[in-house]
């Protein structure tokens, strides 16, 4: 068989997604890993756009870049997905791949300053879960987790001292998670983002939100929503700071992240390729 050499775009945020249509318009091969198949409706269907569904590791990403062709490594994954993204900046330093990151931007705290100066308790920012279940942040409160399923494990010693609430994606592995962590079905919620404000404010009245616990995902993962409706409604909002990771190369801006595809695509063509067993 033959494969066209190809950028790795680690897919799975609605960035990936704006990344993926603008390769596709501009004819430059890309595969997309994400890992779950339900990942795979989100990108277009194109000649050159490939969707690769599943986990990658140190052990299985060599056969990976070489199936593949990699030619550089776009990473536009979630700014708390660290593990795939230390994962590809060594694998970038160990290959002499080409790697840039691509993620979105922070939400300009300033534009709530007033807010926040008038209600200082009423925003909490924290570098990490652990510091937010270590604390007494949760205590009698009724609180809403927008985190993501993957954490919620780590509230459930606060199911007896708390009203927890969550809200996950609609996947069997996010409702089992749930389920797992002490979470009663009446107390789950299963919606895709993005969320609007009406729905949002719906939630967060019907079940009578006292405390907001989200990460600080920037404007596509809905911050600037929520920092609008804690202000609105009285309700505390605990934002878990990005971990830190040292990109070698970052950016912002969907130009930049497009000329970096074409300068390392120039000159490629296809070639033979025998798939790993």
């Amino acid at each position: 068989m033959t494969v066209t050499p190809s950028i790795w775009l680690i897919g799975g945020t609605r960035e990936s997604r704006e990344l993926a249509q603008v390769l596709a318009l501009n004819h430059l091969p890309c595969t997309i890993s994400v890992t779950t198949e339900s990942a795979r409706s989100l990108y277009p269907s194109v000649p050159l756009l490939q969707v690769w569904v599943g986990q990658l590791d140190a052990d299985s990403l060599p056969d990976f870049l070489t199936f593949h062709q990699v030619v550089a490594i776009l990473d536009a994954s979630h700014p708390f997905a660290t593990t795939i993204s230390q994962l590809a900046i060594d694998t970038a330093l160990k290959h002499d791949l080409p790697y840039l990151r691509y993620e979105r931007k922070s939400v300009d705290s300033s534009h709530f300053a007033n807010n926040q100066a008038r209600n200082p308790d009423r925003l909490v920012r924290l570098p990490s879960f652990e510091a937010l279940i270590q604390g007494d942040y949760l205590a009698g409160e009724r609180v809403f987790l927008t985190t993501g399923y993957r954490t919620l494990h780590l509230f459930q010693p606060w199911q007896k001292r708390s009203h927890l609430y969550a809200r996950v994606l609609p996947a069997v592995a996010s409702l089992e998670a749930a389920l797992a962590a002490g979470f009663t079905p009446d107390r789950i919620i299963g919606i895709r983002p993005p969320i609007s404000l009406e729905l949002e404010r719906a939630l967060w009245q019907h079940w009578q939100i006292t405390l907001v616990v989200s990460k600080a995902s920037g404007t596509p993962g809905g911050e600037p929503i929520k920092r609008q409706l804690a202000t609105e409604l009285g309700v505390k909002l605990i934002l878990i700071d990005r971990p830190p990771v040292a990109y070698p190369h970052q950016t912002d801006d969907l130009t930049t992240a497009i000329a970096f595809c074409r300068t390392n695509c120039a000159g490629v063509g296809v070639i033979p390729i025998t798939p790993p067993n």
